[in-house]
């Protein structure tokens, strides 16, 4: 069995969490579901079954680095790849696996797991992940794992299958059928949404990679030679010159070595407020992280980082209210979306800057 080396992308900002979620305690160090781990290190966790310690990486951002350390004591330090400045994942997935093939050689296999992700049925999740990587390793591929869709979501991204590639097994797993790639799909509309689910033929993207490393290596060189060979000649002191792109874009959409595994253990990539409606609503008419008095107020959710205050609602319906510190966010929920927007807003202000 080959080598596996998870690598967690934990550079993202969670923007769609603020107030919450700031420059220095992004989404991945919040602990959203009510425990007392956060998403980050739940990640971590959930991973440690197929590597150890020794064998697993982080890769994150300058600013958030030192809280890196301290969410993930257990990680060695060498194993924590800091990037200087953002470029989104295709260098963050070309710098680690150019390092994974120093360290462990052409042969290990890499897999990349974005590090706010929920997962129910952990041990489904490390059997389809052992599943997908004898996949790879079996057909020198780059195996993607697609969500099986339960609703017709427009905030994802989907991929349709293409031909049938044998089933593959692993512990819980029995069976589980791999498909080549016909076409990664742009978040959709509501109509197209619906029409993807009604097909049968289409998986959310989860963003989650398993490939060895030559594999993606050779496809790096192949369709973006000046990223990866600067990368491979200067490694992280190469970020300065390097373009902004995507892994979907600078690979996984041109290469021929594509797969998609469809899976169901329990996923949500918490990617706003409303994610959490779907973790922790119950038959309750809201979903409650604070004291609150309600007054006529139905399918809201409400949240306080202070124990000691309440929050009192009339007459809502669909609202979110999140209270934290010094700011007040107030947003229904089909745009909570544009929260973004309105931290970039914030930013472009130098009154507002302690507020990011």
């Amino acid at each position: 069995m080959a080598r596996f080396v998870p690598i967690i992308l934990a550079g993202g900002k969670g923007e769609r969490f603020w107030p919450v979620s700031r420059l220095k305690r992004p989404k991945q160090f919040l602990c959203l579901d009510g425990g007392d781990r956060s998403l980050l290190q739940c990640t971590a966790d959930r991973l440690l079954p197929l590597s150890g310690w020794d064998d697993m990486f982080v890769i994150t951002a300058a600013h958030i680095a030192e809280g890196v350390k301290e969410q993930l004591p257990e990680m060695p330090t060498e194993n924590i790849l800091v990037e200087p400045q953002g470029r989104d994942t295709a260098p963050a997935v070309a710098w680690a696996t150019i390092e994974v093939a120093r360290r462990y050689g052409d042969d290990a296999v890499c897999g990349f797991f974005p590090a706010d992700h929920y997962i129910t049925d952990e041990q489904r999740y490390c059997d389809t992940l052992r599943a997908a990587t004898d996949l790879a390793v079996s057909k020198g591929a780059i195996a993607t794992l697609g969500i099986t869709p339960t609703f017709a979501s427009t905030g994802y991204g989907y991929i349709e299958q293409g031909s049938p590639s044998g089933s593959f097994s692993s512990g819980s797993v029995s069976d589980l059928l791999a498909y080549e790639v016909s076409r990664f799909a742009e978040k959709p509309d509501k109509a197209t949404a619906n029409s993807f689910l009604e097909s049968g033929n289409y998986s959310w993207n989860s963003g989650m990679f398993i490939f060895p490393a030559a594999v993606m290596l050779s496809e790096l060189k192949t369709h973006a030679p000046e990223m990866t060979n600067a990368l491979i000649e200067k490694g992280v002191d190469a970020y300065a010159t390097l373009e902004k792109l995507s892994i979907d874009y600078a690979v996984m959409e041109k290469t021929d070595r594509a797969y998609v595994v469809p899976a169901d253990f329990g996923w949500d990539d918490l990617g706003d407020w409303n994610a959490i409606e779907r973790l922790l609503k119950g038959e309750a008419d809201n979903v409650e992280m604070c004291e609150h008095v309600s007054i006529d107020t139905v399918g809201s959710i409400l949240y306080s980082a202070n124990p000691d205050e309440v929050v009192v609602t009339i007459g809502l319906e669909d609202i979110v209210v999140v209270r934290d510190g010094n700011a007040t966010l107030i947003v229904k929920k089909d745009r909570t979306q544009e929260i973004k927007q309105a931290v970039k807003a914030l930013g472009k202000e130098d009154r507002f800057q302690h507020l990011l």
